[in-house]
């Protein structure tokens, strides 16, 4: 009978162990499922994060796009207007007369900036 109060006091030790094995496991799982748990909310705030950045640049893309939209418009208004001038002085400049009066005010306006140019040389020597 010693035989058998032996074997199972090592079968009750075997299972004492499983036992508290299995304890141990459950306690293990519960550790685990907590650090998956905060590595889930970890990743949640990352994406949601992510998420708002995205939108962001979205946003900013799109306000681009709208301004270099209107900036395309407002280009290609100015070059309307800038090929309705030159087609104006084209027509100036065909004329004989029209050149000789614009040779002509090209000549004032020289020769003024050289006497502003000369006084204020001169009030410079002078007063300086």
């Amino acid at each position: 009978m010693s035989h058998r109060r032996d074997q199972r006091s090592s079968r009750a030790a075997l299972f004492d162990d499983l036992e508290e094995g299995g304890l141990r496991a459950s306690s293990s799982r519960d550790v685990d499922e907590h650090g998956n748990e905060k590595a889930i909310e970890s990743l949640q705030d990352r994406v949601s994060f992510l998420k708002r950045l995205t939108g962001d640049v979205h946003e900013e893309v799109e306000s681009h796009n709208r301004l270099l939209g209107r900036m395309g418009n407002d280009m290609d208004a100015s070059r309307g207007i800038m090929s309705g001038t030159i087609a104006r002085f084209k027509m100036v400049f065909e004329k004989k007369s029209s050149r000789r009066m614009c040779k002509l005010v090209v000549c004032f306006v020289v020769s003024f900036l050289v006497i502003c140019y000369m006084l204020r040389v001169l009030f410079h020597y002078l007063y300086g």
